[in-house]
């Protein structure tokens, strides 16, 4: 009889073992090899192979080991040879419509090379553009910016604009994002007229000193009149531009980009609707986490729910602006810009605190995430005191994940306080590389410049940071961020570097394109490092980021993007 008990527990065991071998296959459906592989984990441990499973990983450690537990005769093995592996890099902060509106159908005049343009080939260029413009369309173009033309500031005006066309409307936005430039003809058909009121949330329709409009637009609610007018591209069109621009971020790496402003180009529920197809219909290469724009939601609004998707598309944030740019001498400061001499311009603030405070509340309270565009150091005041109201009696603050984009002009009182409230903030780390030496030498001087994009000064406080592009305000570029924050090197002769003291090593760098990245947008249970469990989101460079010379890691080549263990192509 015990012989019998005994032989039934052994029976009993075996079949449990057996049941949890069948419940996990036993074989890896790839195994990388052959190259380093950078975990991001909270080691910052480098290991020599990694295996996928059913999309996820399953293993890091040493060859020998992850090929003898999972590498059976259907693994495919690929080699490295010598590439490096690490996480796909996370973009917490893209207007990826914006991006396809600017660069994919308007006239992308963005230069982020040398020389600078001047208005004259700013001009020409719009000519070109001209010769190609259907009847009853309008010229439209991104990417001015007259802190990166020559001369410095030159700006262009509706005169400039008419030697191009006084029959052709035509309305092009500045590199910022929050100017705007237009003709006397799209002034006529949007209706803007010398005795039009201001929109409220910051727009003006800027006039001189006569009172005369001068085309010079500030902030997006100035921009609406003539976007309204504008004709829409057809869908199809709109759809290929988004496709191609999705697989252009794909193709620097990136598995998982923010969607920063749905609803800010056209209504909120189309762009909500376009990115649920694009979704249902495989038209997403990347994961997108998707923030709707605050003023564009509509009052009562109920069509979506925090965290409402999946892991493809998930929409989980809300975001305001708070200010305008730091280039664009817009952005709100405590005290007045440096250029030009003697100037009382300290720019303004979109919103009264306690009005943008009540916006804020209403999706807060429904369990949105909060973003909000803070510049300039009075801006962060405000985002940083209405934030600290909103969290009042939270005894965990940080698990909200409130969030200040870009966090340029600042102080040391509004780090300490950030980190405090639990915020991170997102960097738009090129500031440093492509106006640097216009912060420093004509902005706001070189005390203020020099803590712009303060990341070391967070990491001293014990606070989180992460980098992006703010495309199309700058190239999605991961590579080019790690660079930017480790060595904060300006890129106009003579090359200085802005902060010496803001920068933070190579693997903080990285951090701040990963898994920071992924902690800003609720995700770093799934990306952003690579550990046993986790999307197989992968990247393959052409060199170890940790063992490249700083300002060399932007060269470095993207060789393969892969998402759920599945090699992208673009």
């Amino acid at each position: 009889m015990k012989l019998i008990r005994n032989l039934t527990f052994l029976t009993c065991l075996l079949g449990i073992f057996q049941s949890a071998t069948v419940a996990a296959s036993p074989g890896a459906d790839i195994i990388f090899y052959g190259g380093p592989v950078l975990t991001v984990n909270s080691k910052n441990e480098e290991v020599q192979a990694l295996a996928v499973q059913g999309g996820k990983i399953v293993a890091v450690g040493t060859k020998a080991a992850v090929s003898k537990r999972w590498q059976t005769d259907t693994t495919q093995l690929i080699d490295l040879k010598g590439q490096t592996l690490m996480p796909g890099f996370v973009e917490p902060h893209i207007h990826i419509i914006g991006t396809a509106l600017s660069e994919g159908l308007g006239l992308n005049l963005s230069n982020f090379t040398l020389p600078y343009d001047t208005l004259d080939t700013i001009e020409a260029k719009l000519r070109v553009r001209l010769s190609s413009i259907p009847a009853g369309g309008w010229l439209f173009a991104f990417g001015v910016d007259p802190s990166r033309t020559s001369p410095f500031m030159a700006e262009l005006t509706a005169n400039d604009l008419d030697k191009v066309s006084t029959t052709v409307p035509i309305f092009i936005i500045n590199q910022s994002g929050h100017i705007g430039y237009v003709n006397h003809k799209a002034l006529e058909l949007a209706g803007v007229t010398e005795s039009t009121a201001n929109p409220s949330g910051g727009g003006v329709y800027v006039k001189d000193a006569q009172g005369k409009l001068t085309g010079k637009l500030i902030e997006p609610p100035s921009f609406t009149p003539f976007m309204a007018k504008m004709p829409a591209p057809p869908a199809a069109d709109l759809i290929k531009a988004i496709k191609k621009t999705t697989q252009y971020i794909a193709s620097a790496g990136v598995t998982t980009s923010a969607e920063i402003t749905v609803g800010f180009d056209s209504p909120l529920e189309e762009q909500v609707k376009l990115y649920k197809d694009l979704a249902a219909n495989e038209g997403l290469p990347i994961r997108v986490r998707a923030y709707l724009y605050g003023p564009a939601i509509p009052a009562g609004y109920d069509g979506l729910k925090p965290n409402e998707g999946d892991d493809r598309l998930r929409f989980i944030g809300v975001k305001f602006i708070s200010d305008g740019s730091t280039q664009g001498l817009t952005a709100a400061l405590n005290q007045p810009y440096d250029y030009p001499s003697n100037t009382s311009n300290r720019g303004t603030l979109d919103y009264g605190t306690e009005d943008l405070y009540q916006q804020m509340k209403i999706y807060f309270d429904q369990g949105w995430q909060i973003a909000v565009h803070a510049n300039g150091d009075s801006a962060i005041d405000q985002t940083l005191n209405n934030y600290e109201e909103l969290l009042a009696g939270n005894a965990h603050p940080e698990e909200r994940r409130l969030r200040i984009e870009h966090f340029t002009i600042n102080t040391p009182e509004q780090v300490k306080k950030a980190v405090k409230l639990g915020v991170i903030p997102g960097f738009t780390i090129g500031h440093v590389d492509y106006w640097g030496g216009a912060f420093h030498n004509h902005i706001v001087g070189p005390e203020r410049a020099n803590r712009i994009d303060p990341s070391a000064a967070f990491k001293k406080e014990g606070g989180r940071f992460a980098y992006h592009s703010d495309s199309p305000v700058s190239n999605v570029s991961p590579l080019n961020y790690i660079s930017e924050g480790a060595g904060r090197l300006w890129q106009k002769p003579p090359r200085e570097v802005l902060g010496p003291d803001q920068r933070v090593t190579v693997d903080d760098a990285i951090r701040a394109v990963t898994i920071n990245a992924a902690y800003e947008m609720f995700s770093d249970d799934k990306i952003g490092s690579l550990e046993v469990g986790k999307q197989a989101d992968l990247v393959i460079l052409g060199a170890n980021p940790r063992t490249t010379p700083v300002d060399q890691i932007r060269n470095i080549k993207v060789q393969e993007t892969w998402i759920d263990g599945k090699k992208q192509s673009w």
